[in-house]
């Protein structure tokens, strides 16, 4: 398995910096010495079989995992330079500057604009200009602005799954991250919407570093510029995209994406 250093080192000045990474459920260890840094501006794809860590480790980069009882986590996970395991960090702020879309879509029971205002107002911002060009800015980042700009007071929940996932990654950036965890965003979805996602994924890498997990070697390697292969709990092999999926240092990686394992 790569050390901290080595392959810490394959990113030049990374914004994210896991290092020494251990997660336990109570007794039982699920992400064992995890090192490895993270640049901005990329999408960076963690591909692994299910219950490798994949999105346990995702869900430790906005703290995600301090809702579980009995989690302990050892090690540091820094972002710009910030331990974001400090006992003093504000976990609100955290998240703001850390956004996800999870697997499935989760709108909230609201009209489409509130669902995409609903951060800036728990921030306390109530002018209505301000919330209405945030709500057309983050829908046309998200591309779904020209197919709800007519029925934005209506309920999100009429809209197709594609749309409420765009719907949640327009909610996720309306609040200005930094960076992007996506969760299998397009596990649920049919091959015409997982399409729009992944051009979509591609277009906001250009203001927002993305970090995602997917079970679809083929996206990962259609989308990402870098890809860390896990396996229980491990790092197996990182490095940009295109060397891990085309020469492989490791036995092990070969074996997974030629379809030898997994």
């Amino acid at each position: 398995m790569p050390r901290s250093d080595s392959a810490i080192s394959v990113i030049e000045n990374p914004q994210v910096v896991i290092k020494d990474l251990n997660l336990y459920y109570g007794a039982s260890q699920a992400l064992h010495d995890l090192s490895f840094g993270i640049p901005a501006g990329q999408v960076t794809a963690l591909i692994g079989p299910s219950g490798c860590g994949k999105s346990t480790l995702l869900r430790c980069i906005n703290r995600m995992n301090d809702l579980v009882d009995g989690l302990r986590v050892e090690g540091s996970i820094t972002i710009d330079g910030e331990n974001i395991n400090d006992p003093t960090l504000d976990v609100i702020e955290l998240r703001r500057k850390v956004g996800m879309v999870f697997q499935k879509w989760n709108p909230f029971p609201k009209s489409i604009y509130e669902n995409v205002v609903y951060g800036l107002r728990i921030a306390g911002i109530k002018e209505r200009t301000t919330l209405e060009e945030a709500a057309e800015k983050s829908l046309k980042r998200a591309a779904l602005w020209d197919e709800v700009k007519e029925r934005l007071h209506q309920s999100a929940m009429g809209l197709s799954g594609g749309q409420m996932q765009r719907l949640c990654i327009a909610r996720a950036i309306a609040v200005s991250p930094e960076i992007i965890l996506m969760d299998e965003p397009c596990s649920a979805l049919d091959p015409r919407s997982t399409a729009r996602i992944e051009e979509l994924i591609r277009e906001l890498r250009e203001e927002y570093t993305i970090i995602i997990v997917t079970h679809n070697m083929q996206q990962a390697a259609r989308i990402s510029d870098y890809t860390a292969y896990m396996y229980l709990g491990e790092l197996v092999e990182y490095g940009p995209t295109q060397q891990v999926f085309t020469v492989p240092v490791k036995k092990e990686t070969e074996d997974y994406i030629t379809g030898r394992f997994g």
